[in-house]
């Protein structure tokens, strides 16, 4: 399975950053135990947990590149220094000892790696500093400070040394590190999807163009064309041509949602076009557009607007004829399952009963119920109504947009 750049990024920069931690984890639990066994006097159990951590650290951290399981050895090397640091607390004073400190940056890698495992390592380590305390309140004690008296001011101020590196000069600086890595990354995907969205609005622009260059064509043909069958058949392809071209110009328009369309301003502005079209500016025509504000993507709006296209225009020059008053009504609500419901029609004359898609030439009737199919829906005509209605029951297509056929 192919790995996404940001996990990659992600994912690269923890391993860099527990292998540098664990280095130097056992490179200075090396030199600690040879300096409190060597310069401070301290025997016993404190130098030999040193040089165990060191070398149980360091084969820990080889095998990374054997089993490839970064969770692994995160994990070992947070259960060594857990129980190194709590052994070493324990024979250097208890709670009073400095060497505590270094359980709070077990717990700060723990967060480092995953919230998850921080908060299990902030709980078991909140635990045992509250066991450490109370065996040092109670009278039976199973250790003793093997720190020799002299030397507790040098082991004090070396343990707040190891302690203050880790965390500044280990963990903080790779840390930074990492953060500005995945603060380029970031920028460089941003700058990516912008060019991306800025490429893809010059596409719909360029189509919507191109578009409107064949309704001009069109246009023009029909005015040059005397016969008026033909002239109205190159005219309703130059309609259906600029209701493509609408769904193109509103998504290059906006500033979000490339791939969604707002229904309503779009069936509201294709309608208007329409009526204008084949009714004139000045007309007795009534538009009811009742739609919420649905986003749909332009696999669904472009063949359910030559939906729109087709009922509406049958309305405008058959339904309500001539400079007779008419509603036109589109209504949509959405159903359940991801589907949605459109009535759509006029109050005209309407048509009579068995006239149908397979009973008429009609390319209109045709291509609606195409349409439907299309939309993975179906379409009916209710006929308990004066004029033509349409009942469309469709859903939200996410694929691409296939030729009718």
């Amino acid at each position: 399975m192919k790995i996404p750049t940001k996990d990659k990024y992600r994912l690269e920069d923890k391993t860099q950053l527990v292998l540098k931690v664990n280095y130097f984890a056992s490179l200075f639990a090396l030199l600690f135990g040879l300096i409190c066994s060597f310069l401070l006097n301290i025997q016993g159990i404190i130098p030999y947990t040193f040089l165990c951590f060191a070398v149980l650290n360091l084969l820990n951290t080889l095998l990374l590149k054997s089993h490839g399981n970064l969770t692994i050895t995160y994990n070992v090397t947070s259960i060594l220094a857990m129980v190194s640091a709590i052994l070493i607390t324990l024979f250097s004073g208890g709670i009073q000892s400095p060497f505590i400190y270094v359980l709070g940056i077990v717990v700060f890698a723990g967060y480092v790696t995953t919230r998850v495992y921080g908060k299990i390592y902030l709980a078991i380590n909140l635990i045992m500093v509250g066991l450490i305390f109370l065996h040092d309140l109670s009278d039976f004690n199973i250790t003793f400070d093997t720190v020799p008296l002299g030397s507790k001011d040098w082991f004090a101020f070396l343990s707040i040394l190891l302690a203050v590196y880790l965390l500044g000069g280990v963990f903080g600086k790779n840390l930074l590190r990492a953060h500005h890595k995945l603060y380029r990354s970031k920028q460089e995907i941003e700058e990516r999807i912008q060019e991306k969205e800025t490429l893809l609005k010059e596409v719909h622009h360029r189509v919507k163009n191109n578009l409107q260059t064949v309704s001009s064509l069109l246009s023009l043909q029909s005015r040059a064309v005397k016969d008026k069958k033909i002239s109205s058949i190159i005219k309703n392809s130059q309609n259906r041509v600029v209701s493509m071209a609408m769904v193109h110009e509103m998504l290059y328009k906006r500033d979000d949602y490339l791939s969604k369309i707002e229904l309503r301003p779009y069936v509201q502005e294709l309608c208007e076009y329409l009526i204008r079209s084949i009714k004139g500016n000045t007309n007795n025509i009534t538009l009811n557009v009742d739609i919420p504000d649905y986003k749909l993507s332009i696999d669904t709006v472009i063949p359910l607007g030559l939906v729109i296209n087709e009922a509406v225009t049958n309305a405008l020059k058959y339904g309500i004829v001539g400079d007779n008053p008419g509603e036109i009504t589109i209504l949509l609500k959405a159903l359940d399952g991801g589907r949605y419901e459109m009535f759509l029609g006029d109050d005209g004359k309407g048509f009579p009963k068995d006239v149908g898609p397979k009973t008429t030439p009609s390319l209109g009737l045709k291509l609606i119920h195409n349409l439907a199919r299309q939309l993975r829906g179906s379409v009916t005509r209710e006929m308990e109504r004066k004029g033509t209605y349409y009942r469309l029951v469709f859903e939200e297509i996410v694929e691409d947009f296939n030729s009718l056929e």
